[in-house]
């Protein structure tokens, strides 16, 4: 897990790991990397370098983070589905012991949190606490693994742990937060504007202040969501990339990284299972609080 070359400062090398593989349209006359000019009308390509990127603006996708947190859903569904076939009333064993575990410690945190009735909230929870396991999980692959691989053949550039991505994480905060508030509005009908407007306090006067204090405690649960999930992903993929690049260091610190790594794997599984819990259950309070029609 050495950094890519001996040409390849250190810098370079984080930064490489770093780059999402990142497709877009370069507007007209944009001077690429290999010096030729993209012609009229733009040109829809793979971006090389974080210039190119920016250059792409907001119509960009991050091609590498859409096909792994794909990917993943599929697979959740797929072993899931396998499972719920295979199930039988005998006494369960192997992988569908397994999943009922999850299953049900996923149910009774539910029941002890979600205070309404509502049958789409158990498989919600179910679904984030996986697919967000899943996407955290990839982080414990070695960092040089698959993107030195796909560079082989030909792809420059690969993040494979989707929950790095804040486009990721604030997409799936962003839809918890749409559905807070169809039921905010579904349950509490225009009780939900009065919460708004009348607390904390219950007087005309204070609807401007009232208003603004509950508008900003309403965003920043998306962003309460989506960015504690990235900043502690983010923060343990910066530092495997820090231990791999010891490795490029020289012999002397081949053994201390390598302890490295393998500690910071181990407590990293204890990391990537809480931060799937934390917001599995923030998402259960957060549609908790959008069912109580006082």
């Amino acid at each position: 897990m050495a950094a890519n070359g001996d040409s390849q400062t250190v810098s370079e090398y984080i930064v490489h790991h770093l780059t999402n593989l990142t497709y877009g349209k370069l507007p007209e006359g944009y001077e690429r990397y290999d010096g030729s000019v993209v012609p009229a009308q733009g040109q829809w390509t793979l971006a090389h370098g974080a210039d190119e990127m920016a250059a792409m603006g907001f119509n960009a996708i991050h091609v590498d983070s859409m096909l792994w947190s794909v990917g993943l859903g599929v697979i959740f569904c797929w072993l899931f589905r396998r499972v719920a076939v295979h199930a039988t009333s005998g006494v369960p064993a192997g992988w569908v012991n397994f999943v009922e575990m999850i299953v049900e410690f996923i149910d009774g945190t539910v029941k002890d949190t979600f205070h309404g009735r509502n049958p789409l909230i158990a498989p919600l929870a179910l679904t984030i606490f996986v697919w967000v396991f899943l996407m955290n999980l990839m982080d414990l692959i070695p960092v040089d693994l698959i993107p030195h691989s796909l560079m082989l053949m030909g792809v420059d550039y690969q993040k494979i742990v989707p929950s790095t991505d804040p486009n990721i994480t604030m997409g799936m905060a962003i839809g918890v937060f749409l559905l807070m508030l169809f039921y905010s509005i579904k349950v509490k009908g225009f009780g939900f504007v009065k919460e708004l407007t009348m607390n904390p306090f219950n007087h005309p006067l204070f609807i401007p202040v009232n208003l603004f204090m509950e508008v900003v405690g309403l965003l920043a649960k998306p962003f309460s969501l989506g960015l504690r999930l990235f900043g502690n992903m983010y923060a343990g993929e910066m530092i495997f990339i820090l231990i791999a690049a010891l490795f490029s260091v020289g012999l002397f610190w081949m053994l201390p990284a390598a302890l490295l790594q393998i500690g910071w794997a181990i407590f990293h599984i204890l990391v990537i299972t809480l931060q799937a819990f934390i917001f599995m259950v923030l998402t259960i309070v957060y549609l908790s609080m959008a069912h109580e029609d006082h």
